[in-house]
């Protein structure tokens, strides 16, 4: 029985690590389904492939509104950061800023793309300044939901989420004021990240689909790292 799928595992192994695996570490596998006929190979490809669409099936609501909800948050970040070279900002606070505009943009476009590859709606950001615009397109079931924040989900009202008054008053800041209010604001902001992600944990069979997974617990990870980084500069500063 184990001889019987050894070359449908070490094809898997071979396809799953084409990209990233040297050369020397995938040459046994290849070496060992080498001698397959031609069609033995086109079905073991087909069945991999039939195994990788399967596995995209196996996902819950809980992860749609985790990614949905996720995307609106992380744009919130991107109109803080944003604010940083314009305010004045220190060169250690510009710094952390655009760290965070560069890995929140990426990982919008990872969910954004988890989320079309399911079939599910995919949330388009818009941000005109201090405004943030969430465009829905159509439902699966033909229902138009473009709308602002408060439309399917009110991001608005997402933990730790900047509220227009709080959004306000950072734009206004500047130089060591604006630093304050910076770490301040996005320490709340991260922490809310990281109830979203426990929130979704929580959830009854949430955290199988892999990809989910792992971008919830990378964004976990780097959340935390990033709230005792923005936690030290605030007491370099003399601030509690």
């Amino acid at each position: 029985m184990i001889a019987r799928f050894l070359p449908v595992l070490l094809l898997f192994t071979i396809l799953g690590c084409a990209s990233s695996s040297p050369e020397t570490t995938m040459q046994p596998a290849a070496d060992a389904v080498s001698g397959l006929s031609a069609d033995e190979m086109s079905d073991l490809e087909a069945l991999y492939w039939e195994r990788q669409a399967e596995a995209m099936t196996r996902y819950t609501q809980a992860e749609v509104d985790f990614m949905t909800g996720m995307i609106g948050h992380h744009a919130q970040a991107l109109i803080m950061s944003e604010l940083a070279p314009k305010n004045g900002a220190s060169s250690s606070i510009q710094i952390l800023a655009a760290r965070i505009i560069n890995a929140q943009k990426d990982e919008i476009a990872i969910m954004q793309r988890w989320l079309e590859n399911r079939g599910e709606p995919v949330p388009q950001v818009h941000i005109d300044g201090l405004n943030l615009m969430i465009h829905m397109p159509e439902t699966n079931t033909g229902m138009g939901m473009g709308h602002d924040m408060d439309g399917g989900h009110d991001h608005s009202m997402m933990p730790g989420m900047l509220s227009q008054k709080q959004l306000e008053e950072l734009a206004a800041a500047k130089g060591a004021d604006f630093d304050r209010l910076f770490l301040t604001y996005m320490i709340q902001h991260h922490e809310g990240a990281t109830f979203m992600v426990d929130e979704m944990f929580a959830t009854d069979g949430a955290g199988n689909d892999e990809q989910a997974f792992r971008l919830a617990t990378d964004i976990n990870v780097d959340q935390e790292t990033e709230i005792a980084r923005m936690k030290k500069m605030l007491r370099e500063m003399g601030e509690e």
